[in-house]
């Protein structure tokens, strides 16, 4: 391991699955993934049997709050040892550089660990790691209990640099000769191919921090994104697994005074992308809430008054259609129920992104009772299956531009939580390397 702390970075030893296991049963989605899809999971178990899989070390987020949730943590723990001891499991050092072909096209990344002493997830953080949108902190606590007792970690963090002249990563794929590979194999249930390959080069280490540390330069910052005040200089920001790597850091300032100073649990491993790489698109989270038990379009117009206006279409695609093309200075909302298409439009806004302007509105009318739930939905077709079920209600939000976050995140602080994707939910990153956080 060789640590670079001016830019909170670390050259992890991490451990792969050995020659003989198949990669396509080992690897599996991140675990906030089709949380209320489970036959997505289930289908999941009868691809992996009884295959080694990254399956049995994490808790998918399906089961929280199920009759299995406690046996399944409970399970993690003792296979994360049974692999180690039979060397499922073997250790490499050095970055990973990694080539995800999906949907969306082909992006590359670099797996890293970031220092979590560089890292704040509370509003108002000014480190230069950050969150990108709020943390629910409620749903720290069944992660915080799997890796505060865990051996192993397993990253499906993505970290996002803003280098629009691509001097980081990409510079590396024109030498990927030099590199070995380390793997190359499809992944499960359509989700595409995945290509790494191992970087352990101290010389192209420095030139890889030298670049990132130009970021950091105070007048370069605040040149590059127009700033006239003191704002605090941001270099990594989580695009993906933002409750993951809020968990890292309280199990962190949970335990660091027991431990060394540079114990493992001070690092999270995750991959790092350029948010202008070409295959990285964003894409919108929707909403569903379930068990309504309120007159949700008489309370949306309660809500936002005079300022909203509804308007029925005739199909779903439509609704879509609509939200998509709109390039009105209103903010514009779809709403979808199983005998209902609509569109909110929605006058002079409090919050500058139709996300906020609605989680607004939905967190209140939780509060009081409207409805038993929320989830927060990846893609069209599965908001609209959802929705279709009695007594739901999907609301179908648009895109934001990417080239904005950096700048927003800096000038505006966190955004609405669930605000944007890194992808359609099959496109997020799967399970794979592993890393050790602590001793048997």
């Amino acid at each position: 391991m060789r640590n670079y702390p001016s830019i909170g970075i670390q050259i992890p030893d991490i451990l792969l699955p050995n020659e003989t296991i198949d990669l396509s049963k080992w690897s599996v989605i991140a675990c906030d993934q089709f949380t209320s899809q489970p036959e997505y999971w289930n289908e999941v178990r009868r691809v992996v049997n009884k295959s080694p899989s990254t399956l049995n070390l994490i808790l998918p987020e399906v089961y929280l709050g199920k009759p299995e949730e406690q046996s399944l943590i409970s399970c993690i723990r003792q296979t994360m040892r049974t692999y180690l001891e039979k060397k499922t499991i073997t250790p490499i050092e050095g970055m990973v550089l990694i080539e995800r072909i999906s949907s969306a096209g082909t992006r590359h990344g670099l797996l890293i660990s970031l220092d979590l002493k560089k890292y704040n997830f509370e509003k108002g953080s000014s480190s230069i790691i950050r969150a990108t949108e709020s943390t629910i902190i409620d749903r720290l606590p069944p992660r915080i209990r799997i890796r505060e007792n865990a051996i192993l970690e397993l990253p499906h963090i993505l970290v996002l640099i803003d280098d629009p002249e691509k001097s980081i990563i990409e510079p590396l794929w024109k030498i990927i000769s030099h590199y070995p590979k380390i793997y190359d194999f499809d992944l499960m249930l359509g989700s595409g191919h995945l290509k790494g390959y191992l970087v352990n080069d101290v010389n192209i280490e420095k030139k890889m921090v030298e670049a990132l540390e130009k970021f950091t330069e105070p007048a370069y910052f605040h040149n590059k994104y127009g700033l006239t005040k003191n704002e605090e200089i941001l270099l990594f920001a989580v695009g993906d697994g933002n409750h993951s790597l809020a968990t890292a850091k309280a199990v962190w300032e949970k335990k660091k005074a027991s431990l060394p100073a540079n114990h493992p649990l001070r690092y999270a491993l995750v991959e790092i992308e350029n948010i202008h790489d070409p295959g990285l698109s964003f894409e919108p989270i929707h909403r569903a809430i379930f068990g309504i038990k309120q007159n949700i379009i008489e309370a949306l117009r309660n809500h936002y008054g005079e300022n909203a206006h509804l308007n029925t279409c005739q199909s779903y695609q439509e609704m879509i259609s609509k939200v998509k093309k709109s390039t009105s200075e209103k903010q514009i909302i779809g709403l979808t129920t199983s005998d209902y298409y609509g569109i909110l439009s929605i006058d002079h806004p409090s919050f500058n992104l139709p996300v906020g302007t609605l989680q607004e509105f939905l967190d209140s009318f939780l509060t009081k009772g409207g409805a038993e739930g929320i989830d927060y939905i990846h893609g069209a077709d599965s908001l609209l299956k959802i929705s279709q079920k009695p007594d739901n209600f999907g609301f179908y939000l648009p895109a934001m531009d990417k080239n904005q976050l950096f700048k927003t995140v800096i000038l505006d602080g966190a955004l609405p939580r669930k605000t944007f994707s890194m992808g359609k939910a099959k496109d997020k990153r799967f399970y794979l390397e592993c890393r050790k956080i602590q001793e048997i």
